[in-house]
């Protein structure tokens, strides 16, 4: 546990929160912004500061939790719809709490505030690019 961490204090029950699932692994609790009714953080209950940390077996305990945790807040609200499962690693990719944890945010309708924009760069990349990509990518997997 970090004692500079709101997510440690949270799983030690010094900041309070609206639990909707808890284990020895892993706690889920409601996001205080809600970016749309029923979002949900789902946390290890270890100290762990994004995905690049995570060794197999914490990521079997915490990912075989979110499937169980997303079903429940669909089955939760008949209007929900879909659902965006969002992990941000590092500060430019929106991390804001560095413990690692997962967003679950049910998606009402088009017009529920969230979006997500994926830009198709498609055309102005070449085959020899995907493939240059593909190997720097193969040669760095650890357990090859």
């Amino acid at each position: 546990m970090d004692n500079n961490c709101i997510f440690c204090k949270i799983i030690a029950g010094d900041i309070p929160s609206y639990t909707v699932y808890e284990d020895d692994k892993v706690k889920a609790f409601l996001d205080i912004s809600q970016t749309t009714p029923g979002h949900t953080l789902v946390i290890p209950k270890v100290h762990i500061p994004d995905i690049y940390a995570y060794d197999e077996e914490l990521a079997e305990q915490v990912f075989a939790r979110i499937p169980k945790i997303a079903r429940a807040i669909k089955n939760s609200n008949p209007s929900i719809k879909g659902m965006n499962i969002v992990n941000n690693n590092g500060e430019l990719a929106y991390q804001s709490v560095f413990h690692s944890h997962f967003h679950l945010i049910p998606r009402y309708s088009e017009d529920d505030t969230f979006s997500i924009n994926y830009t198709d760069n498609g055309e102005s990349t070449s085959s020899s690019q995907l493939e240059e990509l593909q190997t720097s990518i193969q040669n760095a997997m650890e357990d090859k």
